[in-house]
């Protein structure tokens, strides 16, 4: 018995056996933040997806596809995305961009974005590689470029403060020319674009894609640029795609998602957009990782495109009427963080609404000396004390800039009345609480 006992003790590996590239990526906010709302919120305001379902006519094309007798939708499809979504999202692009796309080419399916940021790093950057990442940034594309051996670098949107005492926008968080500019070098492989941007709310303006676009070409890198929230944009403003400017659609990879585009997170079905060239070699970890996503789902994200398409630019259209919804669910938000003292940064685009937290701090005190920014404690408190859930703001920044953003949280509007009414309910008697003798 203690020999096996001995044997036993001695097959128990001594070394490590996670991949070195696994260091220093292990720790997620979501997985914690998810679990901290599942236990504690009454008013979920964190993650971003819609709590109200999507549109009838997407909903009624995938029971269609269930339904039909075509009992090849319940099999494997073409492993780079299904030909009438591939087709459709060739048609509906090329008309965006203005240029002739080639579905088997120029488009692939994924399996939601997320697998397609993953397959834009692990096919273009190598140990020795730099990437360029705005800040703050949607937060798995650091760990995403560390696992593929690159390094990222940071640049951040420094914000200006608005005259008159207006509320801020994200439009007063800036790129420093110069200090972009002194981000290139030899080494750069790719810079990440994220318009609208998540979490801000930025929507960059043509001049800044301009300049942007310009330092890509100047230094031959790549753009991957991250346009999920295409159609979530405001106030009249107009989301431009870098991949249309000069000499940029050779470098650019454009990705997308039906999660964000048709309100159905949960489907997982994304998309790449970009020249043949730089395609071909996502194909190749596409088809050694995932395969393919879902068939079903394709195609009715496939119908509803053709869908919009033969509405394209009515105000019958969804990509019309989603934005006009969720800005009166901004404004709404807005209005009720103002109030109560929680100043917020106005989005021009996406499902979210950066606050202010600094007339709050009274409520939950700093401790000094800890590693923790300010806006992550604040969070916990408030799941746990008010029963409101939200994301800190410093989770968007890499670790040496974290405690520079760390009275910020992050709010979803993405939300049915019903919600926000709730979050707006926490919030005043927490207003009536801090104002009571």
């Amino acid at each position: 018995q203690t020999h096996f006992l001995f044997l036993s003790l001695q097959a128990k590996m001594s070394r490590p056996v996670q991949a070195q590239r696994l260091e220093g990526v292990d720790k997620n906010i979501w997985v914690e933040f998810v679990k901290l709302a599942a236990t504690y919120s009454k008013v979920n305001l964190g993650q971003g997806f819609p709590d109200f379902p999507p549109p009838d006519f997407l909903k009624e094309a995938f029971v269609r596809a269930l339904r039909e007798e075509n009992h090849m939708l319940h099999q494997y499809t073409r492993g780079f995305g299904h030909p009438p979504l591939v087709k459709i999202l060739a048609q509906y692009f090329g008309k965006l961009l203005g240029r002739h796309l080639d579905p088997m080419t120029n488009v692939m399916v994924t399996v939601g974005a997320y697998q397609a940021l993953s397959c834009c790093f692990q096919a273009f950057v190598e140990e020795g590689n730099e990437v360029i990442i705005i800040e703050p940034f949607f937060d798995c594309y650091e760990p995403m470029v560390k696992m593929a051996g690159g390094t990222p670098v940071f640049v951040p949107l420094r914000p200006k403060a608005p005259k008159d005492g207006k509320l801020m926008s994200s439009a007063d968080w800036q790129l420093d020319l110069a200090e972009l500019a002194s981000k290139f070098s030899k080494r750069t492989k790719a810079i990440v674009l994220n318009s609208p941007n998540n979490p801000l709310g930025k929507v960059f303006s043509r001049g800044e894609l301009e300049l942007i676009a310009d330092l890509c070409v100047k230094h031959d890198v790549l753009c991957i640029s991250d346009e999920v929230y295409e159609w979530l944009v405001y106030d009249g403003k107009e989301h431009i795609r870098i991949a249309s400017l000069e000499g940029m659609w050779d470098r650019t990879v454009i990705i997308g998602s039906a999660g964000k585009t048709f309100s159905a997170t949960g489907w997982k079905v994304g998309w790449t957009v970009g020249p043949n060239q730089l395609l071909q070699h996502l194909r190749t970890v596409h088809q050694n990782s995932v395969y393919h996503c879902a068939t079903v789902a394709q195609e009715a994200v496939a119908q509803g495109f053709q869908r919009e398409l033969e509405l394209y630019g009515k105000p019958d259209s969804y990509f019309v009427q989603l934005p006009k919804m969720l800005q009166q669910k901004r404004d709404w938000l807005v209005q009720s963080l103002d109030a109560v003292g929680m100043k917020p940064i106005v989005p021009e685009g996406t499902y979210f609404l950066v606050a202010d937290i600094s007339e709050f701090k009274s409520d939950v005190p700093d401790v000094p000396n800890s590693d923790e920014p300010y806006d992550s404690r604040f969070a916990k408190w408030m799941v746990k004390n008010k029963g409101l859930a939200a994301i800190p703001l410093s989770a968007f920044y890499c670790e040496s800039h974290k405690n520079n953003y760390s009275h910020f949280i992050r709010f979803c509007f993405a939300k049915e009345e019903a919600t926000l009414k709730a979050a707006n309910d926490i919030l005043q008697k927490w207003k009536r609480e801090k104002n009571s003798p």
